[in-house]
């Protein structure tokens, strides 16, 4: 079978072709959208990051464990090596049958109970279910509002001051009323809570 013959009067347009385009899409487009997204939403460009005292502390996109009584807890997280690992965002892959999963849920319902033994309320079920990411900043409000007796009594506050900051930063999270559910940023939540009173513990 004999070679076909390369035709070099082809190869240099392919080759120019392949060099503007790949400027164009590799170089000029990122920087172009990077820039009007600078331009327009400077804060959500940089990545939604959550300031303290000068220092970024966290981003409104990422979760954070919070384990203290004092906190308010967000969705467990299945990312390895730690939770809410931004490195390698995955959720457990396991099916709704999976006795696994069923275990972790019985298992992180009995802590959130002994944490707090004299709720009586249904634990939400984002309290005790990972999100797909693994990384999910936000819990509904009922998963709020179900953690602020414990909250309350470790900081040794009224729970009405701690259930008027809840409400405060319950966001109706429905995009143009149609996509999306209420929600809380943890992270935002216990950093206005921390401005609210010293953790006691």
């Amino acid at each position: 079978m004999q070679a076909t013959p390369r035709n070099p009067a082809l190869l240099r347009p392919a080759l120019a072709v392949f060099v503007i385009l790949s400027a164009i899409t590799g170089l000029a487009y990122p920087l172009a959208t990077t820039g009007v997204a600078r331009l327009l939403f400077p804060h959500q460009a940089s990545g939604s990051l959550i300031e303290r005292d000068g220092k970024v502390i966290g981003s409104e996109l990422i979760g954070q464990a919070f384990s203290s009584p004092g906190y308010f807890w967000g969705r467990p997280s299945a990312t390895s090596p730690m939770p809410y690992n931004a490195a390698a965002s995955s959720g457990s892959n396991l099916g709704p049958t999976n006795s696994d999963l069923t275990q972790a849920v019985e298992d992180r319902i009995a802590a959130l109970k002994a944490a707090d033994p004299d709720n009586a309320a249904p634990v939400p079920q984002d309290l005790v279910t990972a999100s797909a990411s693994g990384l999910d900043p936000d819990i509904s409000p009922a998963a709020a509002n179900y953690q602020i007796h414990r909250v309350a009594q470790a900081r040794k506050l009224p729970e009405d001051a701690v259930r008027n900051l809840v409400q405060e930063h319950a966001e109706p999270g429905a995009w143009m009323g149609l996509i999306g559910d209420p929600k809380v940023n943890v992270l935002e939540l216990n950093l206005a809570l921390d401005r609210l009173a010293t953790p006691k513990n």
